[in-house]
C-alpha cells in the first residue's frame, strides 16, 4: 500500500475530514489533499505527528511507499552537515575579505600619496587568502562528494 492510500485509510478510520486532520497537523487542507492524491509528501516532522495521531509506527508509514522513503532520506542528507558547510563558507569569505583588503590597500598606495602597511607579514597577505579560499573549496567539494555517496 502506498503512503497516499495509507494516509486516507487511517484518516477515515478516525472519522476525520481532511480539514480536521490538517488542523491537528497545523497544515492546510490542500496539503493533506495533495498527500492523499500522491501529488506531494509531508516532511519527516509531519510523518512523526501522523504516526502519533494514528497510533502506527513511522516504519509503517515510510515503508508503505518507496518514493516517500527516498524523499525522507534525501531531505535528511540536506541537513547532515550544515555546521561543517557553514564553516567552509566562513573560511571562504574570510579569504575573500583578506584579498579585498590587500587589493584595497595596494590601490590606495598606488593611487594616493598614502603609504599603508599591512601588519602580519607578506606570507599572510600573499598566501593567506589563497589558502583560505582553496582550502574551503576543497573542503566543500569533499563534503559534497560525501553527501552524494550517502
Amino acid at each position: 500500500m502506498i503512503f497516499a492510500e495509507k494516509l486516507k485509510m487511517e484518516r477515515k478510520k478516525k472519522g476525520w475530514s481532511q480539514e480536521e486532520l490538517a488542523a491537528k497537523l497545523f497544515v492546510s487542507r490542500q496539503s493533506v489533499s495533495k498527500w492523499e492524491n500522491g501529488q506531494n509528501y509531508p516532511s519527516i516532522e509531519v510523518i512523526i505527528n501522523l504516526s502519533d495521531l494514528f497510533g502506527v509506527t513511522i516504519d509503517e508509514l515510510l515503508r508503505s511507499d518507496e518514493e516517500l522513503t527516498k524523499k525522507v532520506i534525501k531531505d535528511s542528507k540536506k541537513l547532515a552537515y550544515p555546521k561543517l558547510k557553514a564553516t567552509f563558507d566562513v573560511l571562504f569569505l574570510a579569504g575573500v575579505v583578506l584579498l579585498l583588503i590587500k587589493l584595497g590597500v595596494l590601490a590606495l598606495n598606488k593611487l594616493t600619496p598614502m603609504d599603508i602597511t599591512l601588519f602580519g607579514g607578506k606570507l599572510l597577505w600573499n598566501f593567506g587568502p589563497l589558502f583560505l579560499m582553496v582550502g574551503a573549496g576543497i573542503g566543500s567539494g569533499i563534503l559534497k562528494d560525501k553527501y552524494k555517496k550517502e
